[in-house]
């Protein structure tokens, strides 16, 4: 990451939460990421007083005035509403823990981490993180993030929607949209990845009826754009750092 003295006045910190990785850097106004991007083990079992210490230290260690976090679950007004992957024990191969989930069910992150820390914090899903890092503020756009689960995101005209979030949504009785688009479902069988992950959007689009479908996230190399061809919308792929690249606009966005 790049150090605070390097940095520009309206830098802001970007932390992106993910299942397996928890990833931070530097970001200018206009989302160009300074320097590298620090990569550490997202804690298991990952309880919200593990993450708010680990994340609190990141933003804390960095000395920015502004950090951004993306976090990988539902959520409305930097509260939980639903934790994801992060209550499953022992990382995203383990079941989910009731306890661990209950623990994080309507957790203020937001509140929780402004109080930690030195910097103005924001939290957001990371899927509507990188919605802001995506977007090109023309119409309708929907953006779908691959990594260890699946996200959804829609932008109207440069704003952000409220809408469900799918990873502990059930995809057609198979499993849930986290288990079916998840890394370990394509590590198994990435040609049935593929082939769901169409079916999949092609049914987001019917719903949405998007003017464009970003598709991003670090799985996003796994895909084919002739795979997407028929899905009702034209896609533009994205590379894997828009959650990151985000961070600036979320609160010119404010």
């Amino acid at each position: 990451m790049a150090e605070a003295a390097t940095s520009g006045p309206s830098d802001v910190l970007a932390v992106d939460i993910g299942a397996t990785f928890t990833k931070y850097c530097a970001v200018a106004s206009d989302g160009t990421l300074r320097g590298a991007i620090t990569r550490l083990d997202t804690p298991y079992p990952c309880r919200p007083a593990t993450l708010v210490d680990t994340v609190a230290r990141i933003i804390n260690d960095s000395g920015f005035a502004r950090a951004a976090v993306g976090f990988p679950g539902d959520m409305l007004d930097g509260r939980v509403l639903e934790p994801g992957n992060l209550s499953r024990a022992g990382g995203i191969t383990t079941p989910i823990d009731p306890l661990i989930d209950a623990q994080w069910v309507n957790f203020d992150l937001q509140t929780t981490l402004q109080a930690r820390c030195r910097a103005e914090v924001r939290v957001v899903n990371d899927a509507t993180l990188a919605a802001h890092g995506y977007a090109r503020g023309e119409g309708r756009e929907l953006i779908f993030t691959l990594g260890t689960g699946l996200g959804i995101s829609l932008v109207v005209d440069g704003r952000w929607q409220k809408i469900r979030d799918i990873g502990s949504l059930a995809f057609h009785d198979v499993g849930t949209y986290d288990e079916v688009f998840g890394e370990p479902s394509r590590a198994r069988d990435q040609a049935l990845w593929r082939r769901n992950l169409a079916v999949a959007l092609s049914e987001f689009v019917l719903e949405f009826s998007p003017d464009l479908v970003h598709v991003g996230g670090g799985n996003a190399r796994h895909v084919h754009r002739d795979d997407l061809a028929h899905i009702g919308a034209p896609v533009e792929f994205n590379d894997n750092e828009g959650t990151l690249r985000g961070a600036a606009r979320l609160f010119e966005a404010s």
